[in-house]
């Protein structure tokens, strides 16, 4: 058998390019050698040994030995002889192609979020630093916190380093190195047939994701729902925190749909007492309660677990008489006379036991 034969040129091609010296920024080939806790070396083979800060891996990179990896030139030539590399820029130059085509595409994606701040999510994809604000978040991540909590906001975003997040590039900018994701237009066409899957008058389960003053966020299966403080309960409600707790599973009726968000009712849940209460009583019977708020157009008095019902300033008198805060205390039992019962509007009159107007 015929031994192959190489000529003389290709024996100095050969020769040529095993010498070939690397140039600064140029982008290399080679082999995870030695991984050590602050450093990676890669074999260049007949380039010599680089060697990668950690810093310069990319926060999205697991290597191991052996794996094959893409790295651009820093410098040709540390004092130890070794070259300094970079494959966080290497992935970050063969990224904004990808991040470009993705974004044209409308195509949905994964992150994970390596770090946080009060602002929202630090993201890094194909080596491209990007950024996930708070206000591109969907509902089951949205930190539904008072407005003032920073600290609990910060809180609730660092549950979310580590965790996968499906997304979609909001904008990109490769100049002026601005990425920004947003898991909103990501979740936003699923959401849409959700959507139309519900109708008013519908029962639905939720998880409540945040507590306000104002009233209860709810996630029902992607979608935010809000159960405002009136809808808490058929009685009066001063702290929706009383009621429910974040990561609790509530069930809520639709009352109903907006653009992007479902209004809920729990009270609507079960039958108003007030309609069983009321019956309980007529104009003319008198009746023990307790003052629970005054206003300068009157005073509310609780006359049995459901009912609340009012005493106008004009049934008071004239003068110092008909200053509410100088006639009740909050808190106290009087007795009133029941004047009229309007059930159609949820509302009961009353007047002072033994006053008479002037």
């Amino acid at each position: 058998m015929a031994k192959a034969t190489i000529t003389m040129d290709e024996l100095l091609a050969i020769e040529n390019d095993s010498a070939k010296q690397i140039t600064q920024g140029e982008v290399i080939v080679g082999t995870v050698l030695t991984i050590r806790k602050h450093e990676i070396l890669i074999d260049l083979g007949a380039q010599g040994i680089g060697l990668v800060p950690r810093r310069e891996v990319g926060f999205s990179r697991n290597l191991s030995i052996g794996d094959e990896v893409t790295a651009s030139v820093v410098d040709t030539e540390l004092d130890n002889g070794y070259s300094l590399l970079s494959l966080r820029k290497a992935a970050k130059d063969r990224g904004w192609d990808e991040v470009m085509a993705k974004m044209e595409a409308g195509d949905i994606i994964e992150v994970t979020p390596y770090d946080a701040n009060r602002g929202g999510l630090l993201v890094e994809f194909d080596g491209v630093r990007g950024f996930l604000p708070v206000s591109q978040l969907s509902a089951e991540h949205y930190p539904r916190v008072g407005s003032s909590d920073k600290d609990e906001i910060l809180q609730r975003l660092n549950i979310l380093i580590g965790k996968a997040l499906t997304v979609r590039i909001l904008d990109c900018d490769r100049k002026a190195n601005k990425l920004i994701f947003s898991e909103k237009e990501a979740v936003k066409d699923g959401l849409a047939a959700r959507f139309e899957k519900l109708a008013v008058g519908d029962s639905v389960k939720g998880i409540v994701t945040g507590v306000v003053d104002f009233g209860v966020f709810v996630n029902v299966d992607g979608i935010e729902g809000l159960v405002h403080i009136s809808e808490i309960s058929w009685e009066r409600v001063n702290n929706p925190s009383d009621y429910v707790k974040v990561g609790e599973t509530i069930d809520a009726k639709i009352i109903a749909i907006d653009k992007d968000r479902l209004s809920l009712s729990i009270k609507q849940l079960s039958e108003d007492p007030w309609m069983t209460e009321v019956d309980k009583f007529k104009p003319g019977d008198k009746v023990e309660g307790t003052v629970t708020r005054i206003t300068p157009f009157g005073a509310f008095v609780q006359i049995s677990p459901a009912v609340e019902a009012l005493v106008h300033v004009s049934e008071l008198g004239d003068g110092d008489d008909a200053d509410p805060e100088k006639v009740f205390t909050l808190n106290e039992r009087k007795d009133f006379v029941v004047l009229e019962i309007e059930k159609e509007n949820r509302k009961i009159s009353l007047s002072l036991a033994g006053k008479t107007k002037k």
